[in-house]
């Protein structure tokens, strides 16, 4: 039967009933956005806001594919960066809750391998070091080493990545460039340690975590544009990366529990709301009640630097809008994100960019979050 008039105007109603909510955003704000990402040179971004434990908004912005004049839309799979970091504290955290590990065990007790301080070797390593970053793990020599692989993943794996950096006589092993200062003396960021992290949960877990990631707050979140690996996005929802303007390729890391994971605002908009929300979001509780409190708790951290005003368990706070929020950056080339929360009120903000991190990019971010974060409850 031919389609009427009618019936083409009741399926478009019913398209737009179907429409999530965060589908709507006030125009003037949405205007706003956009104009504040395009002048600071941002090609592509996406923008989600959280509150109450529910996606509020997500919005893309600009270009996924400039030279294609690909839109972002909010199934856009960006690549997370640093901020992949709070996934496997989570992961660390559930199996505390667990019972399986307690966040003062030394690191050592949990690997098939030793991890030792040459210049402090009678100290030792807690888990709780790794997760604020005071570990005496340096990542001098992992700059140096540059374990990016460009074009695709990496061929090397995990555990031969830690035993070549943390063990004497290892392929990248630096007694200097690898170890620094005492467990627990000096704030110092750390991929290695992060990495490190990834390979003890899946040891304590029986298998990978990258698996029991996806069980255990993947699949009940309903993340459906959440990968791992390069290789598992799909071309037609990729955003490419830009430097100056320019595309440059995408790169694998070894080390992906500290920053490996591709996702989508869409998706990874309901884990910031379950960060905000105290572990439960869109339904589902991904995390035992109080253990997000825990991680957005300050700890120990000698020496911060002036850019940050506590460090929590995977979880950093800095300055924003004249307040401390808590935090995460991610960035490497072509890459920029930010995840802010605001756990008291129950929101929470993530920003996804396609673009290196500028000075004009990063005031970009900062401003669109701390207004979401201001008039996020009105809307």
């Amino acid at each position: 039967m031919k389609p009427t008039r009618r019936h083409v105007i009741a399926a478009a109603a019913g398209a737009l009933m179907a429409r999530p909510a965060w589908a709507q955003i006030p125009v003037h704000l949405d205007h706003d956005i956009r104009i504040t990402l395009a002048q600071a040179g941002i090609p592509g971004a996406a923008v989600g806001y959280a509150r109450e434990g529910r996606v509020r908004f997500v919005r893309g912005y600009g270009y996924a594919d400039v030279a294609r004049r690909r839109p972002v839309t909010p199934d856009t799979v960006f690549a997370i960066a640093s901020i992949t970091k709070t996934i496997t504290a989570a992961a660390i955290l559930r199996l505390a809750g667990q019972g399986r590990l307690t966040l003062d065990d030394p690191v050592a007790a949990h690997l098939d391998f030793p991890v030792v301080n040459p210049h402090h070797p009678d100290a030792v390593i807690t888990l709780r070091h790794l997760l604020t970053h005071t570990s005496g793990i340096s990542d001098e020599k992992y700059y140096a080493v540059d374990f990016r692989h460009r074009g695709g993943d990496t061929p090397l794996a995990l555990r031969d990545m830690l035993v070549g950096y943390l063990m004497p006589g290892g392929t990248y092993y630096d007694a200097n460039g690898c170890y620094a200062a005492a467990p627990g003396e000096a704030w110092d960021y750390s991929n290695v340690g992060f990495a490190l992290l990834g390979y003890v949960a899946g040891r304590v877990g029986g298998f990978d975590a990258r698996m029991a990631i996806r069980q255990f707050l993947m699949a009940p979140l309903g993340l459906h544009h959440s990968y791992w690996t390069l290789g598992e996005v799909p071309p037609v929802l990729a955003a490419t990366p830009y430097e100056d303007s320019k595309p440059v390729a995408t790169m694998g890391f070894p080390d992906w529990s500290a920053g490996m994971l591709q996702s989508s605002a869409a998706d990874f908009t309901r884990y910031i709301a379950a960060c905000a929300n105290d572990g439960a979001a869109e339904g589902a509780r991904v995390l035992p009640a109080g253990t997000m409190a825990q991680m957005l708790t300050r700890q120990p951290a000698p020496n911060l630097p002036g850019w940050l005003s506590g460090q929590g368990l995977g979880w950093m706070m800095g300055p924003l809008d004249g307040a401390d929020r808590w935090e995460h950056w991610g960035g490497a080339e072509g890459i920029f994100t930010v995840a802010y929360l605001d756990p008291g009120r129950r929101q929470g903000v993530t920003i996804l960019t396609n673009a290196t991190a500028t000075d004009a990019a990063k005031a970009a971010v900062k401003k669109v979050a701390a207004r979401l974060l201001r008039e996020g409850p009105d809307l």
